[in-house]
Formats: structure tokens, sequence, C-alpha cells
């Protein structure tokens, strides 16, 4: 108890020499400690440990030095796009690195007009250490399509996606998307049957691959037809074939009846109609026909005197 008691009082008592330390005239706060880097599926966070000042908000400086810089022009570094200032422990550096070389990182202290030193990261770091993982997927059905939707990890992403039908002596089949995030039909499975998949990364900037993740497997119901409705759709079918040129056909005679109607003409005049004509020459012997000639005033002036004529 007694030593906690003590520890206590010295970390208080250096809290309070903080704003006494000067050098020129300006305070001086102690540097960041334990600076690294995190970095997972080329997504890359530099942390470090808090300076701690009761009751004030301290603010840090991230700064970055590529290799071109680091050889040719070492007193030159490039601030951060994301994390100058910030008043959090960590900084997303992963659109500053930019290239598959190394990098030199550091951080500071800011408070008020109080600086601490520049604490530099201890090795450089270069991308090609990132962890590369296994990607988030999700492996579903649609009817009889296998369909797989893999993680978006980003456009240097490319996933390698195997599946195979379970059964012994399967063959694996193998298909490269990119990008994720789309769900992406992969086979037209066959009822009854158990279809597996898996998958893994590959980024080209760094040329690694990561692991496979665990299989995903989906089973497809035996789904068959049943005959009673196997048997109506066929019935259904055959009716249509002979119902629908029927009825074709009957409406093409009930519209040439409507359009064109058929007149049925005598082949004969009746006898007493030949009393109003009289012949006006005779055909030759092989065509055996006469041709009459009507008489104006000889023919009824009205139907009723031509009906009284044919009697």
């Amino acid at each position: 108890m007694v030593l906690e008691e003590i520890a206590a009082s010295l970390m208080w008592f250096s809290y309070a020499l903080i704003p006494c330390l000067l050098t020129d005239g300006v305070a001086v706060l102690p540097a960041p400690q334990n600076i690294s880097v995190q970095s997972t599926n080329m997504k890359h966070v530099l942390t470090w440990s808090p300076v701690m000042v009761p009751e004030e908000i301290v603010y840090y400086s991230v700064e970055y030095q590529g290799e071109y810089e680091s050889l040719y022009m070492s007193h030159i570094w490039i601030p951060s796009n994301w994390c100058s200032p910030t008043t959090g422990l960590e900084c997303d550096i992963t659109d500053d690195i930019t290239a598959t070389v190394p990098y030199n990182l550091r951080v500071r202290a800011t408070l008020g007009s109080q600086t601490s030193a520049w604490s530099t990261l201890k090795h450089p770091f270069n991308r090609n250490s990132t962890t590369l993982i296994p990607p988030g997927m999700e492996v579903t059905k649609d009817g009889f399509h296998l369909v797989i939707k893999l993680e978006d990890l980003g456009p240097q992403f490319e996933f390698f996606v195997a599946y195979w039908r379970r059964e012994p002596g399967a063959k694996e089949h193998v298909k490269v998307v990119r990008p994720g995030g789309i769900p992406m039909h992969l086979e037209t499975m066959e009822p009854g049957a158990t279809y597996c998949v898996k998958a893994r990364t590959f980024v080209k900037a760094i040329g690694r691959y990561s692991a496979f993740s665990q299989a995903e497997c989906v089973k497809v119901q035996g789904e068959s037809l049943p005959l009673a409705l196997a048997l109506f759709a066929f019935v259904g079918f055959m009716l249509v074939l002979v119902v629908v040129p029927f009825s074709v056909w009957k409406m093409g005679r009930l519209l040439r009846r409507s359009c064109c109607p058929v007149v049925v003409l005598p082949d004969t005049l009746p006898a007493r109609l030949s009393l109003f004509m009289a012949p006006r020459e005779t055909c030759s012997q092989t065509q055996k026909c006469k041709k009459w000639e009507i008489h104006p005033e000889t023919f009824p002036s009205s139907k009723c005197q031509l009906l009284v004529a044919l009697q």
C-alpha cells in the first residue's frame, strides 16, 4: 500500500515537472512511445502510446518518408493525409503507403505551444509484410444456382474461388473473381447434390496469396415435378395445340363470310320473262347459246307487274 502511494506521488510529481522542462524557453513534452504498425489485408495502421497530461488534450502529428526521400532527401518528411493532427492514438496510413518499398514513420505530441521530440519507428515498414487472411464470404443458392458473395477488400485484391460437388473423386473447379462485394453465379447445381466452396485472396502488388477459407457447403433438395402436375401440363399443352389452330380457322371463315359474301345466281331465266325479251343474234353452233335484248317498252314498269308476268 505504501509503495503504491509512493509510485502515485512520483507520477504526479513527474507530470508537475513537465511544464517546467524548458528548452530555449519552450516547454518540452515527452515523445510518444511504443510506435508500431498493424497491417492486415493491405490496411496499415500506425499506433503509439499516449502522452499523459492531466486535464489536457494532447494532439499528435504523423509524418512519413519514402525510400527516395530517405536516400536522396533525408530532410524531407511528408505529413500524413489523415492524421496531422489527431487526438487519437492510431493513424490509418494505408493511402500514404503507395509503393512496395521501405517507409520511415514518426510521431510527435503537441500541447498548445509545447511540442515533443519526434519518435521514429524502429524499423522501416514495407507493405509486403502485411498479414493476408482469408476473405469473408457468403455462399447461397438461388433455385438451382450456386451463388457466392465475397468481402470487398479493395481494388488491389483478386479472389480465387474453388468449388466442387461433394462426392468421391469430384473435380475441383477454380474461378478468379474481382472485385468483391457483388453476388456471383458459380455453377448450376443438380437436385439432391451438395456443393462446397472456399476462397483465398491474391494481391498482385506484393505477389502474395492468403490461405484458403474454411469450406462452406450448401445442399439442393431433390425437387421433382409431381406426376399429376406433369399430366395436367401435358393436357393443357395438347389443348393449346388443338384449340388455337381451330379458333384461328373459324375466325378466318367468319371474317371471309362477313367481308366477301357468296351470291348464288340462277342458271336460267324463268320462261315468262322471255315474253319481254327478243332474240338479237344467235351464237355459233359450237356455243349453242343466244344473246337476248331487253326492250324497255315491253319490260314491266314495276316489281308487281314483273311478278304477275312471271306467274
